[in-house]
């Protein structure tokens, strides 16, 4: 009677069963975000059995969402959209120098835009979805905690328990926003990216704390006729090139989007209005300010969503500081059969196509007989501010730190694209530089473009740069006449020596 205690016991039953029997699954996934669901595709490709577990706990104003991750329904793609939205406003005004009569001033309906970003992203989630039943990829809709390192058990929103055993596991639950939880008033009053793109309603006059990728979200509703405020604590777009950085902050001051530089909030409070009112200190200054405004979100940096996986159970070792999840260059974690990808892994981009590409690979190593480990060098990104910035390779801070500064060579030049002519745009900013060592060869480490289009025209050269692209290679390339990507190959016109912005590492 006493060696049957735990039959009685589900979960325990589960977790021997993991440990000792057939496993239900040849790989689980859990998190149904960009990477993981690429994995699994991936992996059913190969006639395995396969299962998503995936869960989106509201965010804590009661935002939630469908199957797809992070990019799908509030990050990438929603953006993209809107910042779309914000170009056209800038295309119509435009318009009238090249002839076309449009009643001035022009509006924009937040209702109208937002409705129809997330109806597209809905039909997303959906197709997901399909893909899923068509590749014969089992999916769960319940939030998954480790039993054993063989076992995850799936709890649905109702409370009910699903014990899922595999004999692969790769954890792809990505990240959600942080809340600065010290400052008064932060969670009861502030939203995050998580809530923006569901809003109904206009966000109205907004405050944007923090000035990384968050810049995109200040910059398109600045570029929907909304007064948008950005607040720094120090510098904007910590880990690309700072220079780059500066340009891209410049243009949107003189865009009409609004920057609190070296300020600190310190408490959010609900006026009767409705408005929230905000208090912050100016470190440079030395001074207490405030003003009142009518959505505050945080931008002030994304946590692994770990929390509830019980990864400890596992055996799944993190990194203390960050909470991320260690892996080794073939994405395996501390437990050998358990696996990590895309934004919940130390050290790795936190970039969708990154994480893509990592679990279609993984799954070859799996299942498909493969060899190939992903290469995370030379990764091409573009910020989508009112003037975007594509880059591929090192920033110019990095370079330095890497090679030193006599070692590299720096080609830049300003430009103005040919459509800003006609409609008579300040092109102040539009500048583009290349990083080379300063070898005989001068290998190309980084390519930096603000511009117009800027991903369009980073994607194109990232291919010669991963390939290892020289200086004198790219100077053979005929550019497309008349294009922004055309300039690139006009990079000998001027050279410069060192770094002029201060090195603030890689």
């Amino acid at each position: 009677m006493a060696a049957l205690w735990w039959r009685r016991l589900p979960g325990l039953r589960g977790a021997v069963r993991g440990l000792s029997g057939k496993k239900e699954y040849d790989l689980l996934v859990v998190g149904g975000g960009s990477g993981g669901l690429a994995c699994a595709k991936e992996a059913a490709q190969f006639g395995r059995k396969v299962a998503v577990l995936d869960y989106v706990e509201p965010s804590p104003q009661g935002t939630k969402w469908g199957l797809g991750g992070t990019c799908v329904n509030v990050g990438c793609i929603p953006k993209k959209l809107m910042h779309q939205a914000a170009l056209l406003g800038s295309a119509v005004r435009d318009a009238q120098h090249y002839g076309w009569n449009i009643a001035q001033p022009v509006h924009h309906t937040w209702s109208v835009m937002a409705q129809a970003v997330q109806n597209y992203v809905k039909s997303l989630n959906w197709g997901h979805r399909v893909q899923l039943q068509d590749k014969k990829v089992k999916y769960f809709n319940m939030k998954g905690s480790f039993s054993d390192p063989y076992t995850v058990c799936g709890l649905t929103k109702g409370g009910k328990e699903t014990i899922v055993t595999a004999e692969n596991i790769v954890i792809a639950t990505g990240g959600r926003p942080k809340y600065p939880t010290h400052i008064a008033g932060a969670l009861e009053y502030g939203i995050t990216s998580d809530d923006l793109f569901w809003l109904k309603e206009s966000p109205g006059k907004t405050l944007v704390v923090g000035a990384s990728f968050s810049l995109e979200c200040a910059g398109f509703l600045t570029g929907i006729g909304l007064d948008a405020t950005v607040m720094m604590r120090s510098i904007a777009l910590r880990g690309f090139d700072q220079q780059m950085a500066s340009l891209v902050t410049e243009h949107m001051e003189s865009y009409g989007t609004k920057f609190l530089k070296r300020c600190l909030p310190t408490k959010v409070e609900k006026l009767e209005s409705n408005r929230l009112q905000v208090t912050w200190k100016n470190t440079e200054l030395g001074t207490e300010e405030t003003d009142s405004f009518d959505t505050v979100m945080w931008a002030v940096g994304r946590a692994p969503d770990t929390e509830t996986l019980n990864l400890e159970t596992a055996g799944v070792k993190t990194n203390s500081e960050t909470g991320k999840i260690v892996v080794d260059a073939s994405e395996a974690t501390s437990v050998p059969h358990i696996y990590a990808i895309g934004d919940i892994t130390e050290g790795r981009p936190e970039l969708t196509p990154t994480a893509i590409a990592a679990g279609r690979l993984l799954a070859r190593r799996l299942f498909g007989q493969s060899s190939e480990l992903m290469d995370y060098d030379n990764v091409p990104t573009t910020v989508f501010t009112p003037l975007e910035y594509g880059c591929v390779g090192l920033s110019e801070e990095a370079a330095v730190q890497c090679y030193g500064s006599d070692n590299i060579e720096v080609y830049h030049a300003y430009y103005k694209p040919l459509e800003f002519t006609v409609a008579e745009r300040d092109a102040t900013q539009c500048y583009m530089k290349m990083v080379c060592l300063r070898e005989s060869e001068q290998r190309i480490l980084g390519l930096h473009f603000i511009g117009p289009n800027a991903g369009e025209v980073i994607q194109g050269f990232a291919l010669g740069i991963k390939c290892g692209a020289t200086y004198p290679q790219l100077m053979k390339t005929i550019g497309i006449h008349p294009t922004c990507a055309e300039e690139v190959t006009k990079l000998h016109i001027t050279k410069r020596s060192g770094l002029d912005a201060t090195v603030t590492g890689c």
